[in-house]
């Protein structure tokens, strides 16, 4: 399963504690438009049954067809034997890299998601956790700062496998 997601400067604020009679206050001094964008894949081993979780992270640009499909080549640099990918319908998804991608390596297969089902994504999952409990109310001072705090957590996350089963149980999938 993969996915992506992005994460802006804008601190995403969240309900907090703080003593009585001061309100917290998040100062964001960075520029509104940069963000960093994040594409991940939750690999289920169909022999072992162990999840592992893989991901790039890309500090102000965006993921593209071209992205998704080095992303994928490195996925199937680590990965052996058939690969099944299951995703969205993004247009990160489709194009030209990719279908140059499936005709170079026969033993990769995509299928699709139904439209408009992010509960079937486990991914979907790891943004929600990564977004409202690790990064809320996190301001950070530049793009490579959230960049670093995100791939810190992130590395936490992977070295999870209760977490990333987590995931997997949240989602709707029909033969999970």
């Amino acid at each position: 399963m993969i996915d992506e997601s992005g994460l802006l400067l804008a601190p995403l604020v969240r309900r907090s504690l703080a003593p009585a009679g001061q309100t917290p206050v998040l100062r964001q001094r960075a520029r509104h438009r940069d963000k960093v964008s994040l594409t991940a894949a939750l690999c289920l081993s169909p022999r072992r049954q162990r999840l592992s979780l893989r991901f790039r992270t890309f500090p102000k640009e965006y993921v593209n067809n071209v992205r998704t499909a080095e992303f994928l080549r490195a996925l199937l640099r680590d990965l052996r034997g058939q690969v099944i990918v299951l995703w969205d319908r993004g247009n990160m998804h489709k194009g030209d890299p990719i279908r140059e991608l499936q005709q170079r390596f026969p033993r990769l297969q995509l299928e699709w998601l139904p439209p408009y089902a992010p509960e079937l994504n486990p991914i979907e999952q790891l943004w929600n956790h990564l977004k409202y409990a690790k990064l809320a109310n996190f301001a950070a001072e530049d793009a490579q700062e959230l960049n670093q705090v995100a791939r810190k957590h992130l590395h936490r996350i992977k070295r999870s496998p209760s977490r990333l089963q987590s995931f997997l149980d949240a989602a709707d999938l029909p033969f999970m």
